[in-house]
């Protein structure tokens, strides 16, 4: 069979559609790329190629998956990966149309661990349970020994393994502002949100793009959470842990973000604008901040300065609030690949010690740096990409991946010197010191799973309307006060406290 990729190019809306049928919307099309005829007999006389279907997210245009490196993964694991690749502003959509058709790939990723739809179809008999095929781990030590520790919690419930977790460093998100804009005003580096308020208003005043300047484009993320105290184990009278969602700290950030968006430092229409719009917004100088991986401060510095040649990111330290920092602690994990029932017995255990080769240490360095003298050089003790490294390796590149822990490597950028990320990792040293979980990335509520789907989509809205002043702050605090007391709801509250139980004391461990 050719070695082949299935390419995803979306445009315009989601349409209900097999992933496996060739669509009709616009430039949407699925794509066939095949080796030449002399590599496709090759293929063929190899019997022991392990070919796997896989669906992953697509952060990158659609990967050459006969590039270097690529075909180099390929060879050192024996495999033939046939990716299904879906943008990542549409993924969780996508995701959802898949189950629900019941034609799923043999391996397919989803970051949520506690997304609705997964756990359902995990309770449908969509995939397989991965314990009786792990055992003790005697067949697995780099899945048992090389990952973030702690992440298999994540994808575990009644003894039973669901997936297989994708290590991803703690230390991941931060809040970036453009540095340059700082200086320019004399703004003093933010230490507190409402300093990092008054560095907007700042900002937004002067208009340093020319171009009409937002302050930011998104609403309610993570950071903002951790620094309101919304993570923070929050219980009501019957002993239920109340979903960070629902707490009045969520509230009352749902209220200080009201207050940025009456003043102008919000972009009006921010409910609607997906991911890569906002990161393009950054890049092409026209926003102040935006919360994201800290390592891209560099590649999207050398973006903006195609524009402005004095741009320059920063991602800030730690910002009080009212209930913490904003120094959210990632779970550890970039989510986790679920192996569809499809895939017959014999072939799971050969998909696992796939994903054993990719968790080792030799593929490790692969994912991050690829080869020597094809993808980066030595220098100064550190590997450095160069410009077909820079070009190959990406968040796309990954997603076949569960790579090794990596302290650092969400802040670290392998494009740039030793200095400069030693300098990055200073700038970002109070995560380690202030730096909180939230657990409901990962809590589990056979209820809430039932229950809340029929409530998010009105939440969300209620949200968006408190924030842009469409409904007060008084009516969205009654809204949130009655779905705290729905009985269902109040269930959900006392399986998440049992759930977090074994976690109350568990200590993260960074290095």
């Amino acid at each position: 069979m050719n070695r082949s990729v299935k390419r995803l190019l979306l445009c315009g809306f989601i349409v209900v559609i097999s992933i496996f049928i060739l669509a009709s919307c616009g430039n949407e099309k699925v794509t066939s790329n095949n080796k030449d005829q002399e590599n496709s007999k090759n293929t063929e006389e190899n019997d022991d190629t392990l070919k796997i279907e896989m669906m992953a997210g697509l952060f990158t245009e659609v990967p050459d998956m006969d590039n270097e490196f690529f075909s180099e993964l390929q060879e050192r694991t024996n495999t033939e990966l046939e990716m299904v690749w879906v943008p990542d502003a549409e993924y969780d959509t996508r995701f959802d149309l898949v189950l629900a058709s019941g034609d799923i790939p043999e391996v397919i990723w989803q970051l949520d661990f506690t997304k609705p739809t997964l756990l359902q179809s995990i309770d449908q008999g969509a995939f397989w349970d991965l314990a009786p095929f792990l055992d003790d781990f005697s067949e697995f030590p780099n899945l048992k020994n090389n990952i973030t520790p702690g992440i298999w919690d994540y994808v575990t419930r009644d003894g039973h393994i669901w997936g297989i977790p994708r290590s991803r460093a703690l230390i991941e998100p931060g809040i970036k502002i453009r540095k340059d804009w700082l200086e320019k005003y004399d703004i003093a580096i933010p230490k507190t949100l409402e300093e990092y308020k008054e560095a907007l208003s700042l900002i937004v005043e002067n208009d340093p793009s020319g171009q009409g300047t937002i302050g930011v484009a998104e609403g309610v993320t993570s950071p903002l959470m951790i620094a309101f105290g919304a993570a923070t184990p929050t219980y009501n009278e019957e002993g239920g842990m109340i979903k960070d969602t629902l707490t009045p700290q969520y509230t009352d950030m749902v209220e200080w973000l009201r207050g940025l968006y009456k003043d102008g430092l919000v972009a009006e229409e921010f409910s609607g604008l997906n991911g890569f719009q906002r990161q393009d917004m950054l890049r092409s100088g026209r926003l102040a901040s935006y919360t994201y991986s800290i390592y891209r401060d560099f590649p999207w510095t050398e973006d903006i300065k195609k524009i402005q040649p004095e741009g320059e990111l920063m991602t800030l330290p730690p910002l009080e609030g009212p209930g913490g920092y904003t120094a959210q602690l990632a779970v550890g994990s970039s989510g986790a690949f679920y192996i569809s029932k499809k895939v017959p017995e014999e072939k799971v255990m050969e998909i696992l010690h796939y994903f054993e080769k990719t968790a080792s240490e030799e593929l490790t360095e692969l994912a991050y740096y690829g080869i020597e003298g094809v993808h980066h050089e030595i220098k100064d003790g550190m590997k450095v990409l160069n410009d077909l490294g820079t070009e190959q390796i990406n968040t796309t590149s990954m997603q076949p991946f569960t790579p090794g822990y990596k302290k650092w490597a969400e802040v670290h950028y392998p494009g740039a010197s030793k200095e400069e990320n030693l300098a990055k990792q200073e700038e970002v040293a109070g995560y380690e010191k202030l730096g909180k979980q939230n657990p409901f990335d990962w809590l589990y509520s056979s209820t809430w799973v039932d229950v809340w789907p029929n409530y998010q989509s009105e939440f969300d809205s209620k949200v968006t309307q408190a924030i842009v002043g469409d409904i007060s702050m008084d009516d969205f605090r009654a809204y949130v006060e009655g779905l705290r007391n729905d009985a269902q709801i109040k269930q959900a509250f006392l399986e998440f406290a049992e759930a977090y139980e074994p976690y109350k004391e568990r200590e993260l461990q960074l290095d």
